[in-house]
């Protein structure tokens, strides 16, 4: 009789999953990492929110534009080859910046272009990796599994910050972003190991397959639900990445911003790897829908916290970090359950792009605002979560 559930240990045994969890975890890190670094440099080197948050858009939003060919390709030649040839591209170019930055020669121009070719091929490791992931467990670990992995992402979220704004701060951009390429280049060999299972990729055109994908994900009722409610609640984290850095540096010493702003993402990273982990414990399988609209809606009460002072945006962070773990759990969950397996790479590519548009959209918003009003960024963000909230509602209750 096949067990109901898996324990954790039980399904970290599983032939090939340590191996693809320890790559996650590295090249989540080195994102987290590489996402703060970025803005980081640009308050510190240029003086600039706008060029901070342009500097976010771009490390992210030329990923989503080629996430519908990025998911043929992983239909078509398997997950694993992706996730390597990404991870050892995104070490290189991490290895430019830092050159760049070690020479002088880091101009705007100069970065925005290396953070975009970085973007281009992102697509192939974030999907890569959760299209893997369900095809290596049986489906009562899912919930276990995809547990683990948004725990993972927070625990990224956790260290990587933390450890971005320590190396920033006493080592200088140069070394931080030479420690961020050493761990992409880990994530790549730590990838190598694992194997696909059977390809599902087919005849075809790749050009033809690409829009077949975007086509399924737009005709599909719960994924479209997913794609416009998830979006609306990454514009709240995109605006938060500028944000939080901006709060931080009015509210510290020039010498002490860094290092804070770091610890407090960190604290946000802890928070949300406990809620992941719980909501793992908790089976949300089936009440999906339920788990995310709560939790948007109380992000959206998070995002207003911080206008009324530096300790309430302390309280706001740990709020959103930790319901952020069961709604990633729950839209992960849901996502597996209602994709036909065989379309498995493409659609989660161009979906989970959809999902994170709101990210870079935020972000840049965030960055225009917050040279004219704090207070005013901060609510827009909480809108926009709180729409996402609301929009939930447009995922079916059934499969559909």
């Amino acid at each position: 009789m096949t067990k109901a559930w898996l324990s954790y240990g039980e399904v970290l045994s599983i032939g090939g999953l340590p191996g693809l969890l320890t790559a996650a975890m590295l090249s989540r890190l080195a994102d987290r990492m590489l996402a703060l670094a970025i803005v980081l440099y640009a308050l510190d080197r240029f003086a600039s929110p706008g060029l901070a948050g342009w500097m976010s858009f771009a490390v992210v939003a030329p990923g989503l534009a080629v996430s519908p060919v990025a998911g043929v390709l992983l239909d078509r030649f398997g997950p694993a080859w992706g996730i390597v040839l990404d991870l050892a591209m995104s070490a290189t170019l991490v290895a430019a910046i830092a050159a760049a930055d070690w020479v002088g020669g880091a101009r705007p121009a100069v970065l925005l272009t290396l953070v975009t070719v970085f973007s281009l091929t992102s697509p192939l490791s974030v999907a890569g990796i959760r299209t893997l992931l369900p095809r290596l467990v049986p489906p009562e670990a899912r919930d276990r599994v995809n547990a683990l992995d948004t725990a993972i992402f927070t625990v990224a979220d956790l260290a990587g910050p933390a450890l971005a704004g320590s190396l920033f701060a006493f080592l200088g951009a140069s070394a931080a972003f030479t420690v961020i390429a050493i761990m992409f280049a880990g994530a790549a060999l730590c990838a190598r190991e694992v194997r696909d299972g059977p390809l599902s990729g087919g005849g075809g055109t790749i050009i033809g397959k690409a829009v077949a994908g975007v086509s399924t994900v737009l005709r599909q009722p719960t994924l479209r639900g997913l794609v416009i409610c998830y979006g609306l609640y990454q514009i709240a984290w995109g605006g938060l990445t500028i944000l939080v850095p901006v709060c931080v540096a009015r509210a510290a010493s020039a010498e002490a911003a860094d290092f804070l702003t770091g610890l407090l993402w960190a604290g946000t990273g802890l928070a949300g790897g406990c809620g992941a982990l719980l909501a793992g414990t908790l089976q949300t399988s089936e009440r999906e829908r339920l788990v995310m609209a709560g939790g948007m809606a109380l992000t959206a009460v998070a995002m207003v916290a911080p206008i009324h002072g530096f300790a309430a945006l302390v309280a706001g962070l740990m709020i959103a970090g930790f319901v952020a773990g069961p709604i990633d759990v729950a839209l992960l969950t849901l996502r597996q359950r209602r994709t036909d397996p065989a379309q498995l790479g493409r659609v989660l590519s161009v979906s989970i792009s959809l999902n994170i548009a709101g990210f870079p959209l935020g972000a840049a918003l965030a960055g225009m605002l917050a040279t004219h009003s704090i207070p005013v960024a901060f609510a827009v963000a909480g809108a926009a979560a709180a729409v996402g909230a609301l929009a939930v509602g447009l995922v079916p209750r059934e499969p559909a």
